[in-house]
């Protein structure tokens, strides 16, 4: 008895939960989330893409490197 009890009481909740998760508040949080994966993603991107342009510059001798300028 106190296994479907246990069963009863376990699908109950996965049940609620996929309602919530249907409803618009669940679509709403599901954009959301993706919206925030993406910005995520272009940040990571964008300073990758800032580091390798620097590694570059410096490579090919239009910038100088931080590292070997000394103060005066």
């Amino acid at each position: 008895m106190g296994v479907g009890i246990t069963i009863g009481v376990i699908a109950a909740r996965k049940i609620t939960a996929a309602r919530g998760a249907l409803g618009p508040e669940g679509l709403n949080r599901a954009v959301g989330r993706v919206g925030d994966a993406i910005a995520d993603f272009a940040d990571t991107l964008r300073e990758n893409m800032n580091e390798r342009e620097s590694d570059l510059r410096i490579a090919l001798g239009v910038d100088q490197d931080p590292s070997l300028t000394t103060r005066r």
